[in-house]
């Protein structure tokens, strides 16, 4: 007589768990929920870090702190189903930060950063010597304005993000997303324009 074959217990995988399942285990000492959660939402907050900061190695740096901050304080999250979200608002936090410390130090001569993930840097191959430039003059530009400005800009602009989702990434109000956005927007447009007629 053949006994009845068992099923193998199947092991959740990231894909079957969702952030929610994720951080309530974490929250519980799992260190593969952890380890789930940087391997999900890693390269999303890397992309973002290193173009807000034109440079690849301070964004992997501010992943890396964004990580040990969200992990530190996951207790406080009021709702793990929003996690990208929150650590997206840590990331640009620390983005804020180090954008501030670049400024003085350019302010002081003392920059020496590769500025290896510029809008410039990260364009097309296949994109054209004028266009190419005409990034690399929206990038001095965004150099200039203050970190605020700058990071809404990017968020909406270059990442394509959502208002609402750049307010709350930014933690400031609708209003405030927008005013900043257009403010950029002036700034950007007031020296490519200039450029142009220059010509």
């Amino acid at each position: 007589m053949a006994l009845p074959q068992k099923q193998p217990a199947l092991l959740p995988t990231a894909d079957t768990l969702g952030d929610a399942e994720l951080v309530e285990r974490a929250l519980q000492g799992d260190r593969w929920s952890r380890d789930m959660l940087y391997r999900r939402h890693a390269h999303y907050l890397l992309a973002i870090s290193a173009r807000l900061l034109s440079d690849r190695s301070e964004g992997e740096e501010v992943v890396q702190d964004t990580f040990v901050v969200g992990l530190e304080q996951l207790g406080t999250l009021r709702e793990p189903a929003a996690l990208r979200g929150w650590l997206a608002r840590i990331a640009v936090s620390l983005v804020r930060r180090r954008l501030r410390r670049a400024r003085l130090l350019r302010f002081l001569g003392l920059d020496r950063s590769p500025d290896d993930a510029t809008l410039a840097a990260l364009a097309a191959p296949e994109l054209g010597p004028d266009d190419r430039a005409e990034l690399a003059l929206v990038d001095r530009v965004l150099r200039r304005v203050p970190a605020n400005l700058r990071i809404a800009w990017m968020l909406r602009r270059v990442e394509g993000l959502a208002l609402a989702e750049v307010a709350s990434i930014c933690a400031c109000s609708l209003a405030t997303a927008k005013r900043r956005i257009g403010a950029a927007d002036a700034e950007v447009a007031r020296h490519v324009s200039f450029q142009e007629g220059s010509s």
